[in-house]
């Protein structure tokens, strides 16, 4: 099966050769022997442990009996980049214009577009058999471009971990807040408050939700990091004040594959939150860096959701 490497580093907290080695790192944890056993260098400590049994079979595959949701394209223009960008937009089965809902933003990773939940992590087929299930809150999702430049396109691979290319991701923090968000409860029947507004992602996309979901906790109030890479900001940073951020957060959902090299930046997260009595799930599965942990933790957040 495919397999495909997403991390990232923030700008100036991982660069050159720091940047390859863990890359390398994360190519071999996503390898056939990485899969079997946690690499060389992961420490598991004795709560790295899975909150939730597996989904059950088939809740990424298509079902033909059920009601589906569709994907719209969605044009925004940019304050960031001056320039009209895409998202894709998943809206439930029987959507109406009458009806409010909430929202989730689901961000990608660093190889990734507005097409990697859709099309690689399969994310509108989890959700169509979700909802068939009655097991969510019917929710419109947001799969924006991650990286805020003029030219967002995936840049070949000799230019993936350019700062250049990193800086993308952490400007899409302003064309998220500024741009994005306004733009969609402006287009659509949102439920546009911060209690209905929920940010997650995997790898890159991870610490993207991380950083800009605690950061803005007057925006979110549901934050998930999938396998969150090294652009993930120390907890203390994240969370200067634990106590307040607690009092305001409905759901902080961390995870990472026990066999997964990236995994210390999420085991460091989780650390900080316990230490300051910070209520969350922190749930550790088998893999390594792979599609599979990702359409497994979208299964699990998405039930959690506007509960």
């Amino acid at each position: 099966m495919r397999r495909r490497i997403f991390l990232a580093s923030a700008a100036g907290a991982l660069a050159g050769e720091a940047v390859v080695r863990t890359l390398h790192a994360a190519q071999a944890s996503d390898s056939p022997e990485g899969r079997g056993a946690a690499r060389p260098g992961i420490a598991l400590a004795a709560d790295d442990i899975a909150a939730f049994p597996a989904p059950p079979a088939g809740f990424d595959e298509e079902r033909r009996d059920i009601a589906r949701g569709s994907v719209a394209e969605f044009s925004y223009a940019s304050a960031v980049t001056g320039t009209q960008r895409t998202a894709r937009v998943y809206l439930p089965p029987g959507f109406s214009e009458k009806q409010r809902y909430p929202v989730l933003y689901l961000l990608h990773g660093i190889g990734g577009n507005q097409d990697e939940w859709r099309g690689y992590v399969r994310a509108n087929i989890i959700l169509d058999n979700l909802l068939a299930d009655g097991a969510m809150v019917p929710m419109i999702v947001v799969m924006p471009n991650g990286r805020a430049l003029a030219d967002d396109r995936v840049p070949p691979a000799q230019k993936m971990f350019t700062p250049e290319h990193i800086a993308g991701f952490a400007q899409f923090e302003r064309d998220l807040l500024e741009s994005l968000v306004p733009a969609m409860d402006g287009a659509y029947p949102t439920l546009a408050q911060r209690g209905k507004r929920a940010i997650a992602g995997l790898s890159m996309g991870g610490g993207q939700a991380l950083n800009f979901g605690l950061g803005h906790l007057d925006a979110f109030a549901w934050v998930g990091g999938f396998s969150s890479a090294p652009n993930t900001r120390p907890g203390a940073e994240l969370l200067p004040d634990p106590a307040a951020a607690a009092r305001r957060l409905q759901l902080l959902y961390l995870s990472c594959g026990k066999k997964d090299g990236l995994i210390g930046a999420s085991q460091g997260l989780h650390r900080y939150l316990r230490q300051h009595g910070v209520r969350h799930v922190w749930h550790v599965d088998e893999y390594a860096h792979v599609r599979e942990s990702w359409a497994e933790n979208l299964y699990h957040f998405s039930r959690l959701l506007f509960r």
